[in-house]
């Protein structure tokens, strides 16, 4: 298990401060930045799992809120989908901007809406991006940018969550690039069943090693 450096950190952006938690393995070649999905937070439990697996491996992670607590408590900021992929795009351009962080490999961890957000931040980024992981992502709200996304991409899905399951089956064969589909049999779409998170987590670790580690 590597040693991780773990930093409360303040990201500037559009004249608020966003605040997030930067996790950093020693000798880590990449990191990955969560997206949570709406009504979430850095805070939310099942990110922070997912994150502490990833980092075992080796690959740090930042966790942060896309809004602050004042746009979080307004229904139509949550959904504000370029809104969001502004907030991913600032972060990176924050990590960029840090000496620890200029020059390691970037991938995005969406979750839910947010996952739409690390997509199309993808697709923007083209190169510069490494890997995308999707946990029950609403990818359906990416389609029109699902082509432009070069980066090796993994759509992780509950088996019993039927409704994005079919979105993220149809936004599956828009992508153009490396890809997997993986459906958690059984899961719902918080992934609360015994086991099924840590599925998810260890997918995502296993995706992360291999294209940031």
């Amino acid at each position: 298990m590597a040693d991780t450096t773990t930093e409360p950190v303040t990201i500037p952006t559009d004249g608020v401060e966003l605040e997030g938690d930067l996790g950093m393995p020693t000798g880590a070649q990449g990191l990955a930045v969560f997206a949570h999905g709406s009504g979430s937070s850095r805070k939310s439990p099942r990110n922070n799992y997912v994150a502490e697996v990833i980092r075992e491996r080796g690959v740090g992670t930042l966790l942060f809120d896309l809004l602050t607590e004042e746009e979080d408590e307004r229904y139509e900021t949550r959904f504000d989908i370029p809104l969001l992929v502004d907030r991913l795009l600032a972060a990176t351009e924050w990590l960029r901007g840090r000496p620890e962080t200029s020059d390691v490999k970037l991938g995005y961890f969406g979750s839910s809406t947010g996952a739409a957000a690390a997509l199309l931040a993808a697709a923007e980024l083209g190169d510069e991006t490494d890997a995308v992981v999707s946990r029950g992502g609403r990818v359906d709200l990416a389609e029109d940018r699902l082509a432009d996304v070069s980066a090796p991409t993994l759509f992780v899905v509950g088996g019993a969550d039927e409704p994005v399951l079919s979105l993220n089956r149809d936004a599956f064969e828009k992508l153009d690039c490396e890809k997997s589909l993986e459906v958690i049999p059984g899961a719902g779409h918080l992934f609360e069943g015994a086991g099924e998170l840590e599925d998810v987590a260890e997918l995502a670790a296993d995706w992360f090693e291999t294209y940031l580690g």
